[in-house]
């Protein structure tokens, strides 16, 4: 494990990751850098042994799998899986506002962000737009990235709000509008943010149909800590499990195996779309891969019930402030390792069986790892492991790294880490 190349790899993604859409270009980059054959989700797959194939889900999700070069008999089925979706702010159709003199953009939250930790930062925006084209079926597709910190959503003075340390409750509506310039006579009152929009773009304001706009932290990533020991960035959740399924997926495959990586959207909001975990895409890609290698659709049906996901979702670390917050027994520190997330009521998708697995390979690879799991008196978040498992009818293990401020626009990690939860993600794709 090497925690300074580890580090480095995340923080580029970080940095390309800014929205959905955003993150599955930069893992088409990297895929298509290691070798892997771009494919469509509607095409004729014609496919061959020992090599790698990826094919991006409605833009904002991908697939990516490797064919072993042996294939004999029934193969095994493993596959990873992640989220590229974070709890943000969105824009909304016509978000043009203006207030005496300022420009404000209209926006609805996504997720379930801690709002407060978004404000008086330097913000951007990046997303995807529709464009009007010549079949109406067919609107052309273009991505922006803003890259400039254009906006803020300036806090109140604590002068006009003497409670605020007190803690302030924000509304979504009133608070949370970013401000993103002062009107002047050169300024469209209406239409200030569109006609910039298709600046960006490179097209007609009249042509934009229809956009997906993720307002993003443009706070650079840093290396805390008297040893260099922490990250802190933003969209370390999930970010870090997509790094972990892209170094797994490019580590290597086996000669009798498929393995599969699978980069979601909309965890974050349910996981109930067409390029979530929820979409049924997962099993209609799986038989076209088997019916491509020439297998039946019986073969398909029990390799998928005898395959095994690992589900990749960041976990609650102890707060060094609050360790009262954590179970008393089954908690875990930030550079403790890897994290198999466990629960009764079955949030996370694991277990016994399945964790003897992992811990299995843990033990064998020597990657450290921790038990987790949350206070009896106190629901922690889900992932997309239980989902999935339930959408395949598959055996499942959540795991992931431990973070401090989930859900803040900026969030914190231990950087040995991610060398951890990539090491097990090549591991479990290799042995």
């Amino acid at each position: 494990m090497n925690t300074f190349e580890d580090t480095k790899q995340l923080i580029t993604l970080l940095k390309a990751g800014v929205s959905p859409f955003h993150c599955v270009l930069e893992a088409e980059r990297i895929l298509t850098d290691a070798g892997f054959t771009p494919l469509a989700l509607t095409d004729h797959w014609d496919l061959q042994t020992g090599h790698g194939y990826y094919l991006p889900l409605f833009d904002s999700s991908l697939a990516a799998f490797t064919v072993g070069e042996k294939l004999t008999g029934r193969p095994s089925l493993r596959l990873e899986a992640a989220h590229t979706d974070w709890p943000c702010l969105r824009l909304k159709p016509s978000p043009e506002v203006s207030t005496e003199r300022y420009a404000r953009l209209n926006v609805e939250v996504y997720g379930s962000p801690n709002l407060s930790t978004w404000l008086d930062r330097p913000l951007s925006m990046a997303g995807r737009l529709s464009i009007t084209g010549s079949n109406p079926f067919e609107p052309e597709t273009r991505f922006v990235d803003f890259k400039e910190p254009l906006l803020t959503i300036p806090n109140l003075a604590i002068h006009m709000n003497p409670e605020a340390n007190d803690g302030m409750k924000l509304n979504p509506q009133i608070d949370m509008l970013p401000l993103v310039s002062l009107i002047t006579d050169a300024v469209d009152r209406e239409h200030f943010f569109i006609n910039r929009l298709a600046e960006e773009a490179g097209c007609a304001p009249e042509d934009i149909l229809d956009y997906e706009i993720t307002v993003y932290n443009t706070d650079p990533c840093a290396i805390t800590g008297l040893n260099g020991e922490f990250l802190s960035a933003p969209r370390l959740d999930n970010l870090t499990s997509v790094q972990a399924c892209l170094n797994g997926i490019t580590a290597g495959m086996r000669e009798n195996g498929i393995n599969m990586i699978l980069l979601y959207d909309n965890e974050e909001i349910g996981s109930r779309t067409k390029q979530g975990a929820f979409s049924s895409v997962t099993g209609h890609i799986l038989e076209k891969i088997f019916l491509a290698l020439g297998y039946d659709r019986e073969t398909c049906l029990n390799t998928m019930m005898d395959g095994f996901l690992l589900s990749m979702d960041v976990a609650h670390a102890i707060h060094p402030n609050h360790p009262e917050k954590c179970d008393i027994k089954n908690k875990i520190c930030m550079g403790d390792g890897l994290v198999l997330k466990m629960s009764s009521r079955q949030s996370y998708a694991t277990d016994s069986s399945c964790i003897g697995v992992i811990e299995g390979i843990c033990r064998n690879a020597k990657i450290p790892y921790r038990k987790f799991s949350n206070r009896s008196d106190m629901r922690g978040g889900s992932t997309l492991g239980a989902i999935s498992s339930a959408e395949l009818s598959m055996k499942t293990v959540d795991t992931g790294i431990p973070i401090l401020a989930m859900h803040s626009a900026r969030e914190l990690m231990a950087c040995a880490d991610q060398s951890a939860l990539n090491a097990l993600a090549a591991e479990f794709f290799l042995i």
